[in-house]
């Protein structure tokens, strides 16, 4: 376990100093600020890696098809948003349902870069853009769907998130673009109803998932 942190930091290291490079030389394109919202779908999967509770994965439990939504907004660089998904799969002799929710609060930054060709001269604007992200939050987690507005005993697990981001944005209009992220998170979770300082409570765990969306866009410059 040692050893994977270790590789784990080192590679976080290198690619927060890839995308502050990235971000410095996009200034003369940056945005101000960008409201935003989408709707998502795809997939998920995850696996408790360390800790007592390991073996209770929140995400391994919970795996299989995925659907949600994002609220958020970006000012500059620094991206902040609230993330809900609900997670489906085939239960055996329950069937096909709900295996659980999870929404997080986000804080990082991210940085957008040109994969087309667009001749600028001529007015043309880029369309298609990759998209590399940082960020850092807390969320929660639930087995069953929740009743609104949310009470702490329907919460089974939470916990602190670190995640990476890959993306590809086709923006089709200003205001809508359509694309696919690959949000890739390590999480140190805590199982609901314990002492969060007894060590029987914790785990670690690493998921990822593939969503294609629809986003909308409201830039300010």
């Amino acid at each position: 376990w040692e050893e994977i942190t270790k590789t784990m930091t080192k590679t976080m290291t290198k690619l927060v100093v890839f995308v502050g490079a990235l971000c410095l030389s996009s200034i003369a394109s940056a945005k101000v600020v960008d409201l935003y919202g989408q709707i998502q779908g795809g997939g998920m999967y995850g696996k408790g890696v360390a800790g007592a509770q390991m073996d209770a994965d929140f995400f391994n439990q919970a795996a299989g098809g995925a659907y949600g939504a994002i609220l958020g907004a970006e000012i500059l660089w620094i991206d902040g948003w609230i993330e809900h998904n609900q997670f489906v799969a085939d239960r055996g002799v329950r069937g096909f349902g709900l295996t659980g929710t999870w929404t997080q609060f986000m804080l990082g930054f991210d940085v957008d870069f040109e994969l087309d060709s667009p001749n600028k001269q001529m007015g043309e604007r880029a369309q298609v853009f990759g998209e590399l992200g940082l960020a850092v939050g807390y969320g929660v987690g639930t087995g069953q769907q929740p009743d609104l507005p949310l009470d702490i005993t329907e919460v089974s697990d939470k916990g602190f998130v670190g995640q990476l981001s890959f993306g590809v944005d086709y923006r089709f209009s200003k205001l809508f673009s359509f694309g696919l992220n690959v949000p890739v998170s390590f999480t140190y979770m805590f199982k609901n109803g314990v002492n969060a300082n007894n060590d029987a409570n914790q785990y670690q765990s690493v998921h990822g998932s593939g969503l294609l969306y629809l986003r909308m866009h409201l830039e300010l410059k």
